[in-house]
């Protein structure tokens, strides 16, 4: 049973790990077009990328608008966990469920709403308009993760702090804020990978100036399958894969030198 489970984790690894096989090596190709395996290798396409503003622009717009929603997201998510999970109050269950309702309705839904109910406002296919469609789809995801954080938090913390003097204030940044930081940061982070991954609501709402790389993407393999796309898939999964080794990296160092200076 457990090498049938253990041969089961490998193939679904390599499932999941497969198009990066395919998506990397497109990246180097000289087609024209998507192909794979490719017919020739060069560096073509990563110079068109970085000097080709019809694709830095969506880039920029997705790093500001997943930025702004990552921003907007936590200054109401972090005032509406602490509120719902330490407080009881009249409505409190109809509020939690109005907090993760946009997990529960398809995107395409919200897309049709967002563009129906902005274009009133005149912020269809602006910056503002993505960026607060975006944050009500960020919203649950951060208030999930939050929420879980504060569940856990151990008040008595809170109490012996208040109990010796310090202010409300002073207990929050000193004792609640570092041991909460965790779950703040991986909330912010996922709130703004949501933004910048997010497409279908992009499709609709975001205009020329506002394109979105995940939509600028969509148009150019709609339309002729760029192999630009191969290029920013693979920076994408770069970018990824140093945000995942640096801590982690970072943290032996720490670890390494904690042991070198207890010996």
């Amino acid at each position: 049973m457990n090498r049938f489970l253990r041969w089961l984790g490998i193939a679904v690894a390599i499932f999941i790990a497969a198009p990066l096989v395919i998506v990397v090596p497109m990246s180097f190709s000289n087609a024209r077009s998507l192909q794979f395996p490719p017919p020739g290798y060069w560096l073509g396409y990563y110079q068109a990328y970085f000097t080709d503003w019809s694709w830095l622009r969506p880039t920029w717009n997705s790093i500001l608008i997943a930025s702004a929603t990552t921003m907007l997201t936590m200054v109401l998510v972090v005032p509406a966990t602490f509120a719902l999970v330490r407080h009881r109050f009249r409505g409190k269950g109809i509020a939690d469920l109005m907090m993760l309702m946009p997990l529960a309705v398809p995107h395409i839904v919200m897309a049709v709403g967002y563009y129906s109910y902005f274009g009133s406002f005149g912020i269809v296919h602006t910056h503002l308009g993505v960026i607060l469609a975006h944050t009500c789809l960020s919203v649950p995801i951060a208030f999930l993760v939050l929420s879980a954080n504060l569940k856990g938090f151990d008040r008595t913390l809170e109490r012996a702090a208040l109990s010796l003097g310090a202010s409300p204030t002073r207990t929050f940044i000193h004792i609640t804020l570092p041991i909460l930081r965790p779950g703040l940061i991986i909330s912010a982070l996922f709130a703004f990978i949501q933004s910048f991954d997010e497409t279908v609501v992009a499709i609709f709402i975001s205009g020329r100036d506002a394109e979105t790389l995940p939509r600028k993407m969509f148009d150019s393999i709609r339309q002729e399958a760029d192999p630009v796309i191969a290029v920013i898939s693979t920076l994408l999964f770069a970018a990824v894969i140093l945000g995942v080794t640096v801590p982690l990296v970072v943290a032996h160092i720490r670890n390494k030198q904690a042991r070198l200076a207890a010996a």
